[in-house]
């Protein structure tokens, strides 16, 4: 592998900005800080006036295969994640066949091996009656199980109630649920079908989806995973009340039950959808801004420990259809950093936070190995970011397979210039080097 030698650069890690070199041999990082122009290297970067971070490490993401390809595929949206700093990225299971047995997900790792940019992982899915294969899953080697408790795009629903309790009771790892009440939303969406037939209007995404429905399912997991000391992850939190059932004051290494947010409840609010419509309409929905602010207050004070994506495309032609019938979910793993960023300079976020919740903060949760930190002997993920290019989105420069953003017309401060994965440099300056995939994310877990 080449030795990369990255000079002057302003380095975010652990808290810290300073300035200095970090020098990659071997896929590893060798030495951070201070002057290290004496090592030989293979490939130089200059990155004065620049800013280098761990890599992000995204803890949702739907890629779509297999069965889902017109859509989206591991390779596309591994290079736009790749593109947007986002060096590793845990995948979901509601895929066509659904990965709900150790067999179909071990298949889904063997496509990554060949086609994935960026290092990964893929969680099992859960249904009513897959406990003993859950009861199975080398701790070490898969990221989590999935529950999702709400109905979502081609999801595995677990409405049984005795079901959801053997998971929490038997899992040996991680358990990241998508938590909304689905008879909630089935009563609300029951009521707008009478007053709207089939012409409810996109804006009414969180009265159908309401805070309530949320809440009641988040209160409902964290409660059983208190009963069961279960490892809980509460994955895209979009409502202000929800964030006040996690716990802030406990180390992260210490927490058994954790929170995620999501860049779109971070950015978008109820008022967008007069302008986007179906493009923010994701579920959970995107509600009030009163919940956007309590949100992104819960990610500062530790209430919510990480920020990710949950990054799932789908067509322009699917996305244009009627309210009804236009599938939730979108397109975000390239803008998710440029956001955060933009998001820094508007004073809401520093750079040290930014780094905490997407990459440091996620290694811990996950007990990912060897990853998150710009630490001597970690695998080398990071990116480079230049604060001061602008650039507007639009559909041209858009690189997941769907071919649009709800972000198109936004205009960003901040550039990503270089990616590094794994100790290769796979992305610079808007070209990718392709000679070499991620690897398969390892989890220090006590089994």
């Amino acid at each position: 592998m080449k030795r990369i030698l990255i000079r002057n650069a302003n380095i975010v890690n652990e808290g810290k900005i300073m300035q200095g070199d970090l020098y990659i041999k071997e896929g590893l990082i060798f030495a951070v800080g201070g002057d290290l122009s004496g090592y030989k290297a293979d490939i130089e970067i200059d990155a004065n006036g620049k800013h280098l971070l761990p890599g992000l490490i995204d803890d949702q993401v739907h890629f779509r295969e297999p069965g889902l390809t017109h859509k989206a595929e591991i390779y596309t949206e591994s290079k736009a994640a790749v593109a947007g700093g986002i060096t590793s990225y845990m995948e979901m299971p509601n895929t066509v066949p659904q990965a709900t047995t150790l067999e179909l997900l071990e298949n889904k790792y063997d496509l990554a091996a060949k086609k994935s940019l960026a290092n990964y992982s893929f969680y099992l899915g859960a249904t009513n009656d897959n406990i003993e294969v859950i009861k199975q899953v080398n701790p070490e080697t898969i990221c989590g199980v999935k529950v999702f408790q709400g109905s979502s795009t081609g999801n595995m629903l677990v409405d049984n109630p005795d079901s959801l309790e053997k998971i929490f009771r038997d899992s040996p790892v991680l358990i990241a649920t998508h938590s909304e009440n689905d008879q909630i939303i089935k009563d609300n969406l029951e009521r707008y079908q009478k007053e709207y037939g089939e012409n409810i209007p996109p804006r009414l995404h969180p009265k159908i989806r309401t805070w309530k429905a949320c809440y009641d399912a988040s209160k409902t997991v964290v409660d059983m995973a208190r009963m069961y000391g279960s490892k809980l992850h509460v994955l895209h939190i979009s409502t202000g009340k929800e964030v006040m059932l996690f716990d802030k004051d406990l180390p992260l290494e210490e927490k058994r039950i954790t929170a995620e947010a999501c860049v779109h409840h971070l950015w978008f609010s109820e008022e967008d959808y007069e302008t986007k419509g179906n493009f923010i309409k994701w579920n959970p929905a995107i509600k009030t801004s009163e919940d956007r602010e309590k949100i992104l207050k819960g990610v500062l004070d530790g209430h919510i420990d990480v920020i990710a994506t949950d990054h799932a495309p789908h067509t322009l032609e699917e996305k244009s259809k009627p309210y009804l019938s236009a599938p939730s979910g979108g397109p975000l793993v390239q803008h998710c950093l440029p956001a955060l960023l933009e998001m820094y300079h508007n004073n809401k976020i520093s750079l040290e936070q930014i780094v905490r919740k997407t990459s440091h903060n996620v290694a811990v949760l996950f007990e990912i190995e060897k990853r998150g930190y710009l630490r001597p002997g970690y695998h080398a993920d990071m990116v480079l970011v230049d604060l001061e290019d602008p650039w507007e989105v639009s559909r041209d420069n858009v690189l997941s397979k769907c071919g649009w953003s709800p972000f198109e017309g936004q205009t960003f401060q901040s550039k990503i210039t270089h990616t590094i994965v794994s100790g290769h440099l796979a992305y610079e300056n808007g070209t990718f080097h392709e000679a070499q995939q991620g690897q398969r994310l390892k989890f220090s877990r006590n089994v």
